[in-house]
């Protein structure tokens, strides 16, 4: 589930994260442990915990990539979180079913409302991911996996004094890229990736002794000065090369605004991808 909080969502002036009208409501009440947000323009609006993970631009920049070459079929959604990432290319029309892995339990709960309450088809699999123990049943189902995996390995980095907000950072990469490696269908299949940019060279070892190779690549800056903090990945079962490095998305422009090329990528309705 990547690293939460890197990057702030858009807000209305009075601070809320804004609620696209555009998009499904879930018919469910709030909690004193819940909130519901629609983190940008375009995307639905998703119960969270309201303290520990939250949801960040990370999965949302993760969709739009992965959004751009995908047709439909079951998506695969790994460190589902609140479903985030396969409930928007769902909104989207971007998946016809949706398998969303999670392994905490509190998390899990929420994606199942979630799902639910959008109405999409699909299914919520709370599983702590290990190299070996991907469910066979699904072995090849899937037409696209995500994964936005933990961006620190465990014994690194500051942890949080939130259990859940740790567990969110702190992980393995390998089960993350076998169960990718094992959900893909064996034709024209793709698994997409969000990672450190610092990092990429893990990845892109671990894919290959998976037997997944880098097709496409964009980089995302904080600022068009500062170097890459973030890697989307495109993955294949195919033979090494061929790699195609998209222009890099600068999320931040001069006057402290979100670039219009970042809002753009992240809100283009499903119309405009690819």
């Amino acid at each position: 589930m990547g690293s939460p909080g890197i990057a702030a969502l858009p807000q209305t002036s009075n601070g809320k994260h804004r609620t696209s009208p555009a998009m499904p409501h879930p018919p469910f009440p709030q909690s004193n442990t819940t909130t519901l947000d629609a983190p940008s323009d375009g995307v639905p609006a998703l119960y969270q915990p309201r303290d520990g993970y939250r949801i960040n631009t990370d999965p949302l920049l993760l969709a739009a990539f992965a959004a751009e070459r995908t047709r439909g079929g079951m998506v695969v959604d790994l460190g589902a979180g609140v479903g985030t990432i396969g409930l928007t290319l769902a909104a989207w029309g971007k998946a016809d079913e949706l398998l969303l892995v999670e392994s905490q339990p509190e998390l899990a709960a929420l994606a199942r409302l979630n799902l639910q309450a959008l109405g999409y088809r699909g299914s919520v699999l709370n599983l702590t991911l290990k190299e070996d123990n991907f469910p066979d049943e699904l072995a090849g189902s899937a037409q696209l996996v995500v994964a936005n995996p933990p961006y620190f390995q465990q014994g690194s980095g500051r942890k949080s004094d939130n259990p859940s907000d740790t567990l969110a950072r702190f992980g393995a990469l390998e089960p993350f890229v076998a169960a990718s490696a094992c959900a893909l269908a064996r034709k024209n299949s793709r698994a997409c990736f969000a990672y450190p940019a610092h990092s990429l060279q893990s990845l892109l070892s671990t894919a290959d002794r998976f037997g997944l190779f880098a097709k496409r690549l964009r980089l995302v800056h904080a600022k068009p000065e500062s170097e890459a903090r973030l890697a989307l990945l495109e993955l294949r079962r195919s033979r090494p090369g061929g790699l195609k490095v998209e222009p890099p998305l600068v999320e931040w422009s001069g006057n402290g605004q979100r670039s219009p090329a970042f809002c753009a990528f992240i809100q283009r309705p499903a119309s405009d991808r690819g």
